[in-house]
């Protein structure tokens, strides 16, 4: 029997729903199903037969593992071993050394660890955006997969987004070369105060901003050259004393010209229409795009509930004869995609190398990675002279010689030595 054993480290917001879901409809009904979305049918009839198993689920505290085994339970009536503390996948390696997928879903700055030591383990990874914090682990983590001849796969799902889709292969294509950009992803009020209990060690543009980087990198095939970046902290310490930026303003240049201006908070409030506030527009030189990926035509209102919209793009129920439902949706085909390239490897005879175009792979998590990990730095030292009454003058510069933050103050620094 062919067979993919997968953990999941992480049963939060994504890890508990979109991950767990994914990981329940590949037990029950294998991958062909789901490859078509994906533009991979053509391996639908190769991986057929191969069975996916979900055989752990760790998270830091024993009781929302027992909840994650419970849902999973409830989907496809098998009964996963859940961990906990505070290095789980540690344990589930321990006790499934033949696990071929370890999936990351833990916080933002907690992806390396997990990461690192199923790598050295000989284990494959799917981890949600952004890859890690750090170009340096970036780095650390695409060279070990390398050695070991790994598949690391991202969760850039927005990549799969039809809008997306239709916008970058089929519109831009026709409108010239591209001038400037506008990306905008906000996040509800209720994520950063009660979902989240690590907001302090993030922000919104390094959590949600990736998404809209990612799809200029990719689809583009761009690389920044300069940043500037700046943050405002108001809400959340004011009122809930959680210290931590409202929103987060990042400009970055790439190195086709084109600019583009990525604006992210997460303090959209409860009586916002949609889930999240999402949208973009692209000047070419031979015309314009403009999405609104919040509101796609679907609007309704429930007595008491107020104006509502839906995204069933990103993932709707589809329901089965017997009353079980599938879950369908570009939030799923981007961890679809990261899966099949892995069974390529292990089933197929491909390597890595060869399938990396399938997926959303680490070198290209690595260039957003880079934004982020500049970003970072310029926005706190823009924030604290901001403070000092000493305006907001530091930039990064991206090149071959590494990335530079250039402060008028302090005097410029070499923060990575080695190319974009």
């Amino acid at each position: 029997m062919r067979r993919i054993r997968i953990g999941l480290i992480g049963a939060g917001m994504f890890g508990g729903d979109v991950h767990l879901r994914t990981y329940a409809d590949l037990q029950r009904s294998g991958i062909a199903p789901w490859l078509g979305r994906i533009g991979m049918d053509e391996l639908a009839r190769e991986l057929a037969d191969v069975q996916f198993e979900l055989v752990g689920v760790a998270t830091r505290t024993e009781a929302s593992a027992k909840r994650a085994q419970a849902r999973y339970k409830e989907l496809t009536g098998v009964e996963i071993t859940p961990f906990h503390g505070e290095t789980p996948w540690v344990d589930m390696l321990d006790r499934f050394p033949d696990l071929d997928i370890l999936a990351v879903a833990t916080p933002d700055h907690l992806h390396t660890p997990p990461m690192l030591e199923a790598l050295k383990r000989g284990v494959h990874v799917v981890v949600e955006k952004p890859m890690c914090l750090d170009i340096n682990e970036a780095d650390e983590i695409i060279k070990l997969a390398k050695e070991k001849n790994l598949i690391v796969g991202v969760d850039m799902h927005k990549r799969y987004d039809p809008d997306h889709m239709k916008i970058f292969k089929e519109l831009l294509q026709e409108m010239g070369e591209p001038i400037y950009g506008r990306a905008v992803l906000e996040e509800p009020l209720e994520v950063s105060t009660k979902t989240f209990k690590w907001v302090t060690q993030s922000d919104p543009f390094t959590y949600v901003g990736v998404h809209w980087t990612d799809l200029f990198i990719y689809y583009l095939k761009v690389k920044p050259v300069s940043l500037f970046a700046f943050g405002q902290k108001k809400k959340l310490i004011k009122e809930y004393n959680i210290d931590a930026y409202d929103a987060v303003e990042v400009n970055v240049i790439f190195d086709n010209g084109m600019n583009v201006y990525f604006v992210n908070n997460w303090i959209t409030p409860p009586d916002f229409e949609g889930p999240v506030n999402q949208e973009s527009e692209i000047l070419c030189t031979r015309g314009k795009v403009e999405s609104d990926t919040q509101y796609r035509g679907l609007r309704y209102y429930i007595e008491g509930g107020g104006m509502r919209t839906s995204n069933t793009h990103f993932t709707r129920d589809v329901e089965r004869p017997d009353g079980s439902k599938a879950y369908v949706g570009y939030g799923k085909d981007s961890l679809i995609a990261c899966i099949q390239a892995v069974a390529q490897v292990k089933f197929l005879g491909k390597s890595p190398e060869e399938v990396k175009h399938t997926y959303p792979n680490a070198e290209e998590g690595r260039i957003s990675v880079a934004i982020i990990h500049a970003a970072r730095i310029v926005r706190d030292k823009n924030f604290e002279y901001f403070k000092r009454g000493m305006g907001t003058p530091v930039t990064a510069s991206f090149g071959d010689f590494g990335i530079i933050i250039n402060d008028p103050y302090e005097g410029n620094k070499v923060i990575y030595d080695k190319p974009i």
